[in-house]
């Protein structure tokens, strides 16, 4: 028997079954910042407690995959505890499924051990003991180093309005010089954070003996006869060479612990770093690229000083009595505010202020001689603005000059061009960029101006 064939047209073939193609939903990954929570804690009571302190913000985007995001889990959810007694970091891991969507599942425990290294515990258990077999850790460390004396200044200069609960007393500095302490040790403990909580640094080199460690502890009475010795923070500092006879102090690093910042704590290490400057006669002190919230302690606390340095009060007399004057509008060229060379000289050499940090505190004690009433306020602000536009656009900022703009051409396009001389009103209609740089410029002299009267609200006196 013959079977019949249906060719493809014919209408009573039987329809052949489709086979089904299923796609996989592609892995859009989750950002490291969206599910894992990092928590510092003091007691074994405070792991999982809801209310524990949170450390936040922080970006944790580049230490997971070239994207910043973790690939190939369900409903995850990591929360670390990073101890302030033995700073060893626990990692609690939980989510519903894994499965490969294109993108691998990323491995989190090498991911994580790029942030924390030995310090990631891998057993809760062993993480919770640490709390009471490793309680004297920091005070068997810093026993090999050097107690600084602290300065009993009162007051606030900080970030934040509050004031000290504790007294100076409970506070002390050490300083721990590589090589010679255990300075490497404590160092390496508290590597995770500096990654985690200092924008852009790179842990320091720990046998270099140029590196010193100033670290500021609290102690605290436990159990009957037993001082508990909390580390608040540190600052890491390299000695250079400065020919023919002298070296100079870089301050490179410095951290105050989340829980304890905003409460004035950053100045006792800054004041501590200038008294060995000061007592060391050092060249100079200087900071490698301060962030914005340093910069602001860091300053308050030089003017602090230099309100109380005499050699210079006729100085910032004589500007602030010049700047009263008036008649900045007849003049050509706005003047810089600038200190004699004589009072640089003489506040480098015995307050170990560098000359960039003393010109910005130099417009400070200029302010703090001015009134807001004073007539002479609007000249002031002109000369700041100007400054700040100096030290973006140049020099030659300040007054016309010549620039080059390209025009379209049917012809040579590299020949295609005009130059003008900018300054002169009406010359020329600006462009939608350089009026998003005039504006970002103005952003720029506003916080300027912004800072120095906070700053002066701080330190005038009542």
């Amino acid at each position: 028997m013959v079977q019949k064939q249906h060719s493809a047209g014919d209408p009573t073939a039987e329809p052949k079954k489709r086979r089904r193609v299923g796609f996989f939903k592609a892995d859009a990954g989750i950002e490291a910042n969206q599910c894992i929570k990092i928590y510092m804690v003091s007691s074994k009571e405070q792991v999982g407690a809801l209310d524990g302190f949170c450390i936040d913000p922080v970006d944790l985007n580049d230490f997971f995959e070239e994207d910043g995001k973790i690939y190939g889990y369900d409903g995850l959810k990591i929360t670390i505890w990073i101890s302030s007694v033995s700073f060893n970091a626990y990692a609690d891991v939980t989510y519903k499924s894994t499965c490969d969507g294109g993108k691998g599942i990323t491995d989190l425990k090498s991911s994580l051990q790029r942030i924390f290294a030995d310090t990631l515990v891998e057993s809760k258990d062993a993480f919770l003991q640490s709390f009471s077999s490793e309680n004297h850790l920091i005070r068997s460390i810093i026993s090999t180093g050097e107690i600084l004396q602290l300065n009993a200044s009162d007051g606030q200069i900080g970030d934040s309005n509050s004031r000290l609960v504790e007294e100076v007393s409970d506070l002390k500095v050490v300083r721990m010089v590589i090589g010679k302490t255990d300075a490497g040790h404590v160092y390496s403990h508290l590597i995770p954070l500096v990654l985690l909580l200092i924008d852009g640094s790179n842990p320091i080199d720990v046998t270099d003996p140029g590196w010193e460690l100033f670290v500021l502890i609290q102690e605290k009475n436990g159990e009957p006869g037993d001082i508990q010795h909390r580390l608040l923070g540190f600052t890491a500092v390299y000695r250079f060479y400065h020919y023919p006879d002298k070296t100079r102090l870089r301050l490179s690093q410095i951290l105050i612990l989340p829980p304890y910042q905003h409460k004035g704590y950053g100045r006792h290490l800054v004041e501590a770093v200038n008294n060995v400057a000061i007592s060391e006669d050092v060249y100079d002190l200087t900071v490698e690229e301060p962030l914005s919230n340093f910069q602001h302690v860091r300053t308050c606390v030089d003017i602090k000083r230099l309100l109380e340095f005499d050699p210079i009060q006729d100085a910032i007399s004589s500007a602030v009595s010049s700047l009263k004057k008036g008649k900045l509008e007849k003049k050509i060229h706005v003047p810089r505010l600038l200190p004699p060379s004589t009072a640089v000289d003489v506040v480098r050499k015995i307050l170990k202020i560098n000359r960039t940090q003393f010109l910005q505190c130099w417009e400070v004690l200029v302010y703090l001689g001015l009134s807001s009433e004073d007539k002479c306020m609007e000249d002031y602000v002109t000369i700041i603005s100007n400054r700040v536009k100096a030290d973006i656009l140049g020099k030659d900022s300040e007054c016309g000059r010549k620039q080059m703009i390209e025009v379209p051409s049917k012809y040579d396009p590299e020949m295609s061009f005009v130059i003008f001389r900018s300054g002169i009103e009406g010359s020329i209609q600006v462009d939608e960029n350089q009026i998003n740089q005039k504006e970002q410029l103005q952003e720029l002299i506003d916080e300027r101006l912004s800072e120095i009267k906070l700053i002066a609200q701080k330190l005038r006196p009542a």
